[in-house]
């Protein structure tokens, strides 16, 4: 096992306008893998680029012991002018050492090329090796990196730093873009890795491949052993303890309050009979009111104990309540979307359609045939025309050919780039174009249910997060008028943290009606009750049993 560390020592840092996204942030990620895991915004993907030295913290230290691999999101190859005629040996880190190889092996025996060999006489086998475990055995060094596909080109990023042979190796969301065939190759490779591993990922297959799960929550970052489902427990039970913590709290502090108003209530009936008492005996009248004032401090001492043992109630509870996790789940019911079972939605027949100059389905084209509520999983490699067909069923695209019968009932699709709604005017805005002619009070108990409540319904959609754009963009669409009786998603976990997972998920199982969705999240097709597998591979669509 690998001696590689990253340590970070009083971490802080923030965004322009004093937005502080770490105070004081101090931890040790060891060798082995690690998956980093919080809602969207926390920082994870802030953490990482602090850690590989992109962003410099406003007080504290990183210290990493080792060479340092860095894979982010947004791959710094994929954007700029002329960044699309890079080529893969370009990319990868290795086009000096193969020209200068060529040249050696041409005759050219000057210092220079080999001073740029160096060790890497077998630059070229050892990159292969790298390719072919990868799935990308097929590309050529020459090639560009325009001609390759979202998947490869995250692949491809993710061997130029394994190339470099590093100690730590940090990924921001590595499964994003990746096809089912892609994600096994990649979940293969971080199973043999043995230096110090930090990955940052709503994958959860992948996270269940972890040596342990550190969660960035509240401004602070906790370790647990073991893979995600072992957190997921952990996390489950804390919570059980908690919320019970909680309930016993709460019985305290009303058992303290009932004791302090019943001393109350006996102070002023031990007070009120004192006085009576005093006035009857006929005492002097000093020494009466030296007598009612001692009375008088000891029942204030007596509710000044039982004043702080209300205070520390109120306390432990404060504590326990915050100790509890606000988990936003959505509860819903969508009753409009309901579709009769056997009814056909869509049936496609001879359906052909091209991209980029190519025909992207073989022989006489695709049929395919969607009756009432089914739940349908369409999966398959990158490139294939997933996409494409979904644009087909929904009709944002012709077929170049084919045959298309649609129900009159509405189709909606959800796009990966999630942008059906209007970004410049608030959620309850496009909640009100969505649905017109539902009351207003109507509309935002519905957006409370999309846990969109008070000031936040008021939001301009271009400042949600991604999980919040997804909620809303939900709300949009399900609930509107007339509700959707086929539903189209793309990709639609991409970018999304878990709990945004989660939400996605308790949405589609409340729905009713028939939907086509794309993914290659087998944990998130099961948690929604996939019922039909279709795979779209080398032009042609099976029916998977």
């Amino acid at each position: 096992m690998s001696d590689a560390f990253i340590v970070c020592s009083g971490l802080s840092f923030s965004w322009p306008g004093d937005v502080p996204v770490f105070q004081n942030l101090s931890f040790t990620v060891g060798a082995g893998r690690t998956g980093l895991v919080a809602p969207n915004g926390a920082g994870k993907s802030t953490l990482l680029k602090l850690i590989a030295g992109e962003y410099r913290p406003a007080a504290g230290s990183v210290s990493v012991q080792g060479t340092l691999g860095y894979l982010p999101q947004t791959l710094p190859f994929s954007a700029g002018p002329g960044s699309g005629g890079l080529t893969v040996a370009e990319v990868l880190g290795i086009a000096p050492v193969i020209a200068a190889l060529d040249a050696i092996e041409a005759g050219d025996a000057s210092e220079e090329h080999f001073t740029t060999v160096g060790n890497d006489w077998d630059i070229e086998e050892r990159t292969r090796a790298q390719l072919d475990r990868l799935g990308l055995g097929e590309l050529g060094f020459g090639r560009t990196l325009d001609t390759l596909s979202g998947g490869q080109a995250i692949s491809l990023g993710l061997a130029a730093q394994l190339l470099r042979r590093p100690d730590v190796l940090l990924l921001d969301e590595p499964t994003n873009n990746l096809d089912l065939d892609a994600r096994q190759r990649l979940y293969g490779v971080l199973e043999t890795w043995n230096g110090c591993l930090l990955l940052v990922s709503h994958d959860r297959a992948l996270l269940d491949r972890m040596d342990r799960i550190a969660e960035l929550h509240e401004g602070e970052l906790r370790s647990y052993g073991g893979n995600f489902t072992a957190y997921e427990e952990a996390v489950r039970a804390e919570q059980e303890a908690a919320e019970k913590n909680v309930r016993n709290a709460e019985q305290e502090l009303k058992r303290e309050k009932r004791e302090m108003q019943q001393a109350r209530e006996r102070a002023e009936r031990r007070a009120s009979n004192a006085a009576r008492n005093l006035k009857n005996a006929g005492l002097p009248r000093i020494f009466a009111g030296n007598m009612k004032r001692g009375a008088q401090e000891a029942a204030g001492k007596a509710g000044q104990t039982h004043a702080a043992r209300v205070g520390d109630a109120k306390a432990r509870l404060d504590e326990a309540e915050r100790a509890v996790r606000d988990d936003q789940k959505l509860v819903l019911e969508l009753p409009g979307t309901r579709v009769p079972a056997g009814r056909t939605l869509f049936h496609g027949e001879r359906l052909r359609a091209g991209h980029d100059g190519r025909s992207l389905y073989a022989g006489e084209g695709l049929d395919l045939t969607v009756r009432g509520p089914e739940r349908i999983a369409l999966t398959g490699p990158n490139g294939a025309g997933k996409s494409t067909l979904l644009r087909l069923v929904e009709g944002g695209l012709d077929p170049e050919s084919g045959l298309i019968r649609r129900a009159d009932g509405r189709i909606a699709y959800l796009s990966q780039r999630l942008d059906l709604l209007d970004v410049d005017r608030t959620v309850a805005e496009n909640f009100a174009a969505s649905a017109p002619e539902l009351p207003q009070a109507d509309r935002m108990n519905l957006l409370a249910r999309f846990l969109f409540r008070g000031a936040k319904a008021h939001l301009p959609v271009g400042v949600l997060s991604g999980g919040e754009r997804l909620r809303a963009t939900l709300a949009c669409v399900l609930c509107a008028e007339p509700a959707p009786q086929l539903l189209l998603l793309d990709e639609p976990t991409n970018n999304l943290d878990l709990v945004s997972v989660g939400q996605l998920e308790s949405a589609l199982n409340a729905y009713e009606g028939a939907f086509i969705v794309v993914s290659h999240d087998e944990r998130f097709l099961a948690g929604i009750g996939v019922e039909r597998r279709l795979r779209l591979s080398e032009g042609r669509l099976t029916e998977l049993a």
